[in-house]
């Protein structure tokens, strides 16, 4: 697929690098039974087939329209389509481009409503240190509140929650790893960070806070906020430099979701100083997500000891991991739920997004609803006693539908493991 850029944009970096990505697209059609948005709206602008005309078109036309705004902002940037796309488009890359054009140069304004949402995503849900104080409000307020609006907020975790990465634990063990808190999980779902802890204490890492990084910069990225994401990114990189610098092995993610953009920053940052990229290219190489510092043998050893009664688990990969991280994490999460004793049923589907995609489930709360009924119908058929996956963001948000309970799936291997 060709396009001949407007005289306003020709010169542009958006021109040269929309043109190169949308030359590889031979519009063949096999990316529309992949589209979540596709499947449920049957309409083609609605697929990433559609999204690419609606960007090329933009490209041509020199500006944005309200339609080419709308559909891009119905993308869930699953990145289902690039797994099925026989021509390796990277459709992903596509569409930030066309958010950041849109948001810079947006066709008209975006309704009160839409900018207050927005907002509230950029300034609070990318700073714990307002978010989590407004949780654990919401949570004081649960047994008071409507229905619709408790079932949003979930219960404080009871447990006691040791603290990850305490100076007792630092001198535990000679391997030694970072772990991101990330920007909700710690408010919304603290017991996932405390389960790798217990679970990588027991294979002899020691899991220590990733001291002085901050929000990933994703969110800002997908709402086509570039610039505050890169420098996010830039900040992270300096941390991550100092971590690695002071004998950390690995950064490590337990939310597939920050951990596949901090994987990306090089490519974020790809037109900063060739330095800048080199780090961060360093930082990049060294961010993994659990599964991947976890090994099947090991927790097999465990699992032998542990002798624990089998748990049928319906596993639901995150879009972030089985269609951004697919090549390092492929099957890993499977495997060591096998190992573990469980029993993995079976999912239909597998493959579609359940709906939640960060801010997604906020701003386009009707197909987000809908992506989510189809997915836990598919989740619960064969009747498993859990359902396992490993974002934080796809937890709360199963969470909230489903009548068997949602986790992380090293909380279920700490079961096993975790002493």
């Amino acid at each position: 697929m060709y396009s001949r850029p407007a005289e306003s944009l020709a010169d542009s970096r958006f021109a040269r690098e929309a043109s190169d990505l949308i030359r590889s697209c031979v519009h063949c059609g096999f990316c529309l039974p992949a589209c979540p948005t596709y499947r449920v709206t049957g309409n083609e602008l609605d697929s990433p087939r559609g999204r690419i005309y609606l960007v090329k078109d933009m490209l041509e036309r020199g500006t944005a329209t309200t339609t080419t705004r709308e559909h891009l902002d119905r993308c869930l940037t699953c990145r289902a389509c690039e797994t099925a796309c026989p021509s390796g488009v990277q459709y992903g890359k596509l569409a930030d481009a066309g958010r950041e054009l849109i948001e810079s140069h947006p066709p008209t304004p975006r309704t009160r409503r839409e900018r207050l949402m927005r907002a509230f995503l950029l300034r609070v849900a990318t700073r714990r240190a307002l978010f989590t104080p407004l949780v654990r409000v919401g949570q004081a307020m649960r047994p008071v509140l409507p229905s619709s609006l408790r079932s949003r907020i979930p219960m404080r975790e009871t447990r006691l929650v040791s603290p990850v990465g305490s100076s007792a634990s630092a001198a535990l063990h000679a391997r030694r790893m970072a772990v991101l808190d990330g920007c909700v999980q710690p408010a919304l779902a603290p017991q996932i960070n405390v389960a790798a802890r217990r679970v990588l204490d027991r294979l002899g890492i020691t899991l220590v806070s990733a001291s002085g990084v901050g929000c990933c910069g994703a969110l800002d990225h997908h709402l086509g906020h570039v610039e505050a994401s890169q420098a996010r990114a830039r900040s992270n990189i300096d941390a991550g430099i100092r971590l690695l610098d002071g004998g950390i092995e690995a950064i490590v993610s337990t939310a597939s979701g920050c951990g596949v953009f901090a994987k990306d920053y090089a490519h974020a940052l790809r037109h900063d100083a060739a330095d800048v990229v080199e780090r961060a290219r360093r930082v990049s190489a060294a961010t993994r997500d659990l599964c991947e510092v976890i090994e099947p043998s090991a927790v097999a050893a465990f699992a032998r000891r542990a002798r624990k009664p089998s748990l049928r688990v319906a596993w639901q990969a995150p879009c972030t991991l089985q269609h951004g991280q697919r090549s390092a994490t492929a099957g890993r999460v499977e495997a060591l739920l096998r190992v573990a004793g469980c029993e993995l049923v079976d999912v239909r589907e597998a493959t579609l997004c359940c709906g939640s995609a960060g801010s997604y489930s906020i701003l386009q709360p009707e197909l987000s609803e809908e992506l989510r009924r189809r997915k836990v119908d598919a989740l619960l058929a064969d009747r498993p006693d859990v359902i396992a996956t490993a974002n934080v963001g796809c937890l709360e948000h199963l969470r909230q539908a489903s009548p068997v309970p949602v986790r992380h799936w090293v909380e279920i291997l700490e079961e096993v493991i975790g002493g």
